[in-house]
């Protein structure tokens, strides 16, 4: 009895240490599997994480377009730009030349299709707004750019019905007095780029930054039809301009922002006798765009009136820009700019000088002259006595009626 019992205990035992070593065996067996699984997911993760990206590398170069590659570029080439304009701000008390473009950086930019656009805002500027629509955009375009409504005729935002009677809108009669003491007063509201006398039949359009002045007005055919008599000796283009003796050539460059009066007037008592329209390009006349392309004025496409006033020649030229394409003379409805074709380097001539109308287009001091659909620039070219002085800064802000200068 004692021995059978002994034989019980021992198998107990027994299965007791086979199921202990079993349990020893399976769970090393885990283990390893468990790291083999491991190592074998891993590899697996890293192969399947190098397929996404090859395959996101492929999908970034089906779905590539090239816009991106041109904002890009672009950002890099306008920040190269700052760059150099911020090296030459930084050599203080060093006077050097302007940095201007060089032939390929303007044919590129000459290159946007900035017509196209100017015909397109024009499009949408006669667009008719809904009522309700009125007030948020010109109360938009107030802000962002400062314009001083309580100056304008009608202040009511609402009766502006698009955004191309908005920019024309007229101004109070009390808004804007005409200087009469002076002779010539400023044509528009806007800034003085610059003024003074034209050299060497160069006119400046900013500081250090010329144009040729035969370029801008174009030959003086007009002047034999209005004055076929006369027969002036000359030596230069500029001096072909001075009619009188003892007088001097001035011009003044007065840049119209968008955010003011967009209506131009007559600086003086005046005879127009000839209008000469260029097409031509339509560039931005910022500033700082006329800092930094020559003869920027002559690229773009500009209408130019020419006749006299009582010191001798008398030019007024509005010049286009940007989605201001549109330039409108008030007595000239033949007039019609930034059509979709013209021909590089052509200008239409129109002569105000008629049989029934021998004088021309007679003109006073603060008359409506014209108009532009955003802001641009009015350039001034006109002959005086060498007593002739400006009342101006360069840079300063300018109003319709202020003086320009006077004897």
């Amino acid at each position: 009895m004692a021995t059978s019992w002994l034989n019980v205990c021992r198998a107990l035992a027994r299965q007791e240490f086979l199921q202990k070593k079993s349990v020893l065996w399976y769970t090393r067996w885990d283990l390893h599997r468990a790291a083999y699984c491991g190592k074998k997911l891993w590899f697996r993760k890293y192969f399947t994480e190098r397929r996404r990206i090859h395959s996101t590398s492929a999908r970034v170069v089906h779905h590539f377009r090239p816009l991106y590659l041109l904002v890009a570029t672009g950002g890099g080439y306008a920040g190269y730009w700052e760059y150099r304009k911020f090296r030459q701000k930084d050599q203080d008390g060093i006077e050097s030349t302007p940095l201007t473009a060089d032939e390929w950086e303007v044919t590129l930019y000459k290159s946007i299709p900035t017509r196209l656009l100017s015909r397109a805002w024009g499009r949408i500027n006669q667009v008719e707004l809904p009522t309700w629509l009125r007030k948020p955009v010109y109360s938009l375009y107030i802000w962002t750019f400062g314009v001083n409504m309580k100056e304008a005729a009608v202040e009511d935002l609402h009766h502006y019905r698009n955004l191309s009677e908005f920019f024309s809108r007229k101004l109070k009669p009390q808004a804007r007095p005409v200087c009469d003491n002076h002779c010539v007063i400023s044509p528009a509201d806007g800034k003085i780029l610059h003024f003074g006398h034209v050299k060497n039949c160069e006119v400046e359009q900013v500081k250090g930054v010329t144009y040729s002045l035969e370029s801008f007005l174009g030959p003086l055919s007009w002047k034999d039809d209005s004055h076929p008599s006369q027969n002036i000796p000359c030596t230069s283009f500029q001096d072909q301009l001075v009619t009188k003796e003892g007088n001097d050539l001035y011009h003044c460059v007065i840049y119209l922002a968008p955010g003011d009066y967009h209506c131009f007037h007559s600086p003086t008592d005046w005879k127009v006798y000839h209008r000469r329209h260029f097409p031509g390009s339509l560039l931005s006349v910022n500033p700082g765009i006329a800092r930094w392309i020559k003869e920027l004025f002559c690229y773009n496409e500009r209408v130019v009136l020419s006749g006299e006033w009582k010191h001798g020649f008398f030019s007024l030229t509005a010049v286009g820009a940007t989605n201001v394409g549109s330039i409108r003379i008030y007595f000239d409805r033949d007039l019609h700019t930034n059509s979709p074709r013209y021909s590089k380097g052509s200008y239409n001539d129109f002569s105000y000088v008629t049989s029934f109308r021998n004088e021309g287009i007679v003109m006073r001091k603060g008359e409506h002259l014209g108009e532009f659909n955003l802001g641009s620039t009015i350039v001034l070219i006109f002959e005086a006595p060498k007593d002739f002085a400006f009342s101006l800064k360069s840079g300063q802000k300018i109003r319709f009626g202020e003086a320009l200068g006077s004897m």
